[in-house]
């Protein structure tokens, strides 16, 4: 690789004086086990969503970049996918090790650029590493599988091997732990990775690089590149050599990533937008099924594919349910993340006239508004957390993933129209279900059309489960062994004994 090396001293950054660990502030990208600047000194700025204030430049790659990672990653992927099982497991020990040990800085980091509060900066350090720790065991059990032979002195085994050069594709919405997920897992299974992190968080990327440095990954095996989407990434759509895809984003760019990835026949894994139903029944203890439902609603600032986005309650308890659920929002806490609030900032402007479209669109339509509705006065990113009743079915925010804190509340009658009512959506990541009846809860489990269905609970995440869902939510699965299985392709080999 050619590219100019630059020391990160050179560069001040407010990024500095917020943690102890210097040497994660990254303004570079890492490629081939280098930290490297774009040839023609293109950058981009990074600013806090609180503030609006510069946190700093980060150096935008250019397309050849992009086809010299691949380089980088296909040169480290022979020697990398002969190791033995457990000394990769060894190497991914060592980087859980580490990411725990800098677990404050990295919250910290990651709550500058993305505005999360600082509590959920925290906890999804804590579910990144686990996908590491989970994934470096897993990486010794991927065995030989002996098939019993249907023909005459023939001996039939299965194997599974690593597929190559995987792309992975990151939102901003979870800058750590979306990397971990998809990286951690195909390191296990034998596969280097080209990373290409959102331009909005490009800093908890390249610390999470710089800890992989530290934990001894051979140079080639981990390699992260900021810069615009389109430069970085339509290389690797092209590159016979990049074998798999993972994506987390919006449908919208996955459906052009499934056609750009038809040219070289590539293993895809999408991770697309979400448009949950929370169907809370009569039955349902009330106060409990209010208590998830703002958990559902407003983590990550609503910011979340998996955010209750349609909250469908059964008639005789709406009122109630529309009562105590606004109570609870009226009480959450709003301001910059570093203060631990309930609620910070959105990510960028659009998301805030998203949310004033979505809310002007159902009150036109109908629908009551019983608290907020308008932009906070915490900065231009803050929106107040908002209810919304009445919503009818043919308003934006029963169609379309608002992600952010706008929360539209609406009433049913029959459990065939609820499930009617969630399952009428391009969509299918998560429901939610709120019963005590143990065969309303086997019927709706089935019927709902979704990848995961949480019921009389919110959290239902981990590195045990297979994250994923239906219809245009995506395909594949990440996390539990699932997730091994686009960077793997299965071998059959039949001998002859005779």
């Amino acid at each position: 690789m050619q590219s100019r090396i630059l020391a990160e001293t050179s560069l001040e950054s407010s990024l500095f004086h917020l943690i102890d660990n210097h040497h994660l502030v990254k303004h570079f990208a890492y490629v081939g086990g280098r930290w490297a600047a774009a040839r023609d000194g293109a950058v981009f700025q990074v600013t806090d969503p609180a503030d609006g204030s510069l946190l700093g430049e980060v150096t935008s790659l250019s397309s050849a970049h992009s086809a010299e990672a691949i380089d980088a990653a296909n040169d480290a992927f022979s020697s990398w996918s002969t190791l033995l099982p457990q000394e990769r497991a060894s190497f991914l020990s060592a980087w859980h090790d580490l990411i725990l040990e800098n677990r404050e800085d990295l919250a910290r980091l990651m709550t500058r650029e993305q505005g999360k509060p600082l509590s959920e900066s925290r906890g999804e350090i804590d579910y990144a590493a686990s996908f590491v720790s989970f994934y470096a065991e897993e990486a010794k059990r991927p065995n030989i599988e002996s098939i019993t032979s249907h023909l005459p002195d023939a001996e039939m085994e299965v194997w599974r091997e690593p597929v190559g050069v995987a792309a992975l594709i990151t939102p901003w919405n979870f800058p750590c732990a979306m990397i971990t997920r998809k990286a951690a897992a195909a390191l296990a299974a034998g596969c280097t990775v080209v990373v290409h992190p959102s331009q909005e968080t490009p800093y908890s990327a390249l610390a999470l690089a710089e800890l992989a440095d530290q934990a001894g990954l051979p140079a080639g095996v981990f390699n992260v590149l900021p810069g615009n989407a389109e430069d970085i990434v339509k290389p690797w759509m092209s590159d016979p050599r990049v074998r798999a895809v993972s994506f987390t984003g919006s449908t919208g760019i996955g459906r052009l990533l499934y056609s750009q990835g038809a040219q070289t026949v590539k293993r895809l894994v999408l991770e697309l937008g979400g448009h949950a139903p929370f169907l809370v029944f009569a039955d349902a203890d009330l106060f409990h099924a209010v208590d998830q439902a703002i958990a559902a609603k407003f983590a990550t600032s609503g910011q979340d594919c998996l955010a209750a986005n349609r909250i469908l309650v059964e008639r005789p308890v709406y009122q109630a349910f529309c009562e105590a659920f606004t109570n609870r929002v009226e009480a959450l806490s709003v301001g910059p993340g570093l203060e631990d609030p309930d609620i910070g900032p959105l990510m960028h402007e659009r998301a805030v006239a998203k949310q004033e479209d979505h809310v002007r669109d159902a009150l036109a339509r109908g629908a009551r508004l019983l608290t907020g509705g308008h932009r906070h006065t915490a900065g231009p990113l803050f929106f107040q957390p908002t209810v919304l009743a009445d919503v009818p079915a043919d308003a934006s925010i029963f169609r379309e993933e608002t992600f952010g804190p706008v929360a539209a509340l609406a009433a049913f009658d029959k459990e065939e129209d609820a499930i009617a009512r969630a399952n009428d959506t391009e969509y299918g990541l998560i429901a939610y279900l709120h019963t005590q009846d143990p065969r309303r809860i086997y019927r709706a489990s089935r019927a709902l059309q979704y990848g995961m269905v949480a019921v009389n609970r919110t959290k239902v995440t981990g590195y045990p489960i297979p994250f994923g869902g239906v219809k245009q939510s995506g395909l594949g699965r990440e996390g539990a062994r699932y997730g091994l299985e686009a960077f793997t392709e299965i071998k059959y080999v039949c001998r002859d004994w005779s």
